[in-house]
């Protein structure tokens, strides 16, 4: 009997049924060092529960559902009515309704919340990074309400609900809420000064209309939006509910959907104001300064998104090189192969120790921590960012062209690695706002100093590194146009630190060896070959 031509042998198995939090020891060993020892237990049993679903069959389902469906526009209803609806595939729902009972928009409603909303936003990015953006954008609002005590004591404690309600009724009538935003217009994009929708004050104090076009909104099936209109004070920030109290729907015209690279679970629309009413947040004139705390928050949710990205694209790399085999052998075995796992592992471990630093320092909430943070997000936004996409490329070809097809999950992940890059303000809107910090505010840079100072003495290289870093910046005169080489060193001295400081002496030796003392190649897997790789990747390895 002739043997059958379609048995299948040396492919690896799906990566599923496993508890993505306690798999990543990088991860566990950041939220045991900067959460209080009395949150521990309950932190790790809420973030392996989540670990646990991430990892589970029916919720990569959702995920590979919600993404393979993307929302509809629908704009009238079947008499003609103008309704302005987006309609989701129930995945989407399922997902974000996870999202919000796990916890990621309560962060500044429990004790160490911004360490346990990181941890676990790092691992449910894992699943489908789309539903990621209202979880973050209503995250981030609490602070720019915040300017407005009482228009904090009315939405705050919707918004760090873990209800998700998906009905459109008015906010008072929920247990929960979402939140979008709109900043970028056609003429404008991150020249929000540029802004020309307009705000007609209205007889009930702090009331306005609004009319105007916004190029892109986020999240446009939510409850409320922050947006950036002209009032007569000049650019201010406002909050646009989508239902009105007495149950009418606000003016809030959605004229399409964009049609995206990635993210693509998740709506993005064109939306226009006519006569659309609005709440101003903070006084007229100061919309930057009110609208910047959610902008900064948004910025950690980029750094964190991207190291979630990054950790599943090392961990689809590594558990496919422990199963396939070739030329005799493993491929994890394999030197080269482990040069190029261990390369890789070292800058998702990197991405990941430094945003769970940055959400520590939120937590803190100290003067010095808030002068820290003022360097630190823009620069760890600029670089981690950067950093996902060449990531995601070399995990894929790790795969080979098991990797280049779409069941693998890997050109889901490729295609979602640009856009925290973009979002938010891309890389030379970062730059320029880390000299601007350089320039304006020393105790950021002191700040700054301190924190990787506290590694100085450990490793030759970091030594160097901080020495020639200290040289650059000496002369802030004409930076611009150096302006991203030197948030890059700002961002990679600062990892360096923080692994020297934390991470295991092989992790740390690699890193220094390669980012900071030069012996690297300009792609991955050309690590010296006297570093011990083999812990390096047995590290990464997602086993839990």
């Amino acid at each position: 009997m002739a043997a059958s031509t379609h048995t299948v042998t040396n492919q690896a198995p799906p990566l599923v049924s496993y508890d993505v939090f306690n798999a990543d020891r990088a991860l566990v060993e950041a939220v045991d060092r900067h959460l209080d020892p009395q949150l521990l237990d309950e932190a790790h049993g809420d973030l392996s529960a989540l670990g646990v679903t991430s990892g589970s069959a029916q919720v990569q389902t959702w995920g590979a559902l919600a993404n393979e469906n993307p929302p509809k526009l629908r704009t009238h209803d079947r008499y003609g009515n103008r309704v302005d609806e987006v309609e989701f595939h129930p995945s989407w729902h399922r997902l974000l309704g996870k999202g919000v009972s796990a916890g990621l928009t309560a962060a500044w409603s429990r004790p160490g919340g911004h360490v346990r909303r990181a941890a676990a936003f790092v691992v449910w990015t894992q699943v489908e990074a789309g539903n990621g953006c209202p979880l973050s954008m209503t995250h981030a609002a609490v602070p720019a309400l915040r300017t407005d005590p009482a228009l904090a004591a009315e939405w705050e404690p919707r918004l760090t609900s873990m209800v998700y309600d998906q009905d459109p009724r008015p906010a008072d009538q929920k247990a929960g809420v979402l939140f979008g935003m709109g900043m970028t217009e056609k003429q404008g994009g991150s020249d929000v000064r540029a802004n020309t929708t307009t705000a007609r004050a209205l007889a009930e104090d702090g009331t306005y209309e609004l009319t105007g076009h916004k190029w892109f909104c986020s999240a446009p099936m939510s409850d409320g939006f922050l947006v950036l209109a002209q009032a007569p004070g000049g650019l201010t920030c406002f909050l646009v509910p989508r239902v009105l109290a007495d149950g009418t729907r606000n003016v809030f015209r959605i004229q399409r959907l964009k049609d995206k690279l990635g993210n693509r679970s998740n709506a993005s629309a064109e939306v226009e104001f006519d006569g659309t009413w609005a709440r101003r947040v903070g006084d007229e004139g100061r919309g930057v300064r009110t609208i910047i705390g959610m902008v900064a928050a948004t910025r950690l949710d980029c750094v964190l998104g991207s190291a979630g990205l990054m950790r599943q694209a090392v961990s689809q790399a590594v558990h496919h090189s422990t199963y396939r085999e070739a030329f005799g052998g493993r491929l994890i075995d394999k030197p080269l192969m482990r040069n190029v796992l261990a390369d890789l592992a070292l800058e998702s471990e990197a991405a990941t120790t430094l945003g769970l630093r940055l959400a520590a320092a939120y937590d803190d909430g100290s003067e010095q921590e808030r002068a820290f943070l003022r360097i630190a997000v823009p620069a760890a936004k600029y670089w981690v960012t950067k950093r996902c996409t060449p990531v995601a490329v070399e995990a894929l070809e790790c795969l080979g062209g098991n990797g280049y097809v779409e069941e693998s999950g890997m050109p889901r992940l490729l295609r979602e690695s640009p856009l925290n890059s973009v979002w938010e303000g891309a890389g030379n809107i970062q730059a320029l706002d880390v000299l601007r910090a350089l320039q304006r505010e020393p105790a950021a840079l002191n700040a700054y100093l301190q924190e990787v100072g506290k590694a100085r003495g450990a490793d030759h290289r970091l030594d160097g590194a901080i020495k020639n870093l200290l040289t650059e910046l000496a002369d802030l005169d004409g930076i611009e146009g150096r302006a991203r080489r030197l948030v890059e060193r700002i961002a990679v001295v600062l990892q360096g630190s923080l692994l020297v400081r934390f991470a295991p002496p092989e992790v740390a030796d690699a890193f220094c060896a390669s980012r900071l003392g030069g012996d690297w190649g300009a792609s991955f897997g050309t690590l010296p070959h006297t570093l011990d790789l083999g812990s390096v990747v047995e590290r990464a390895r997602p086993v839990s």
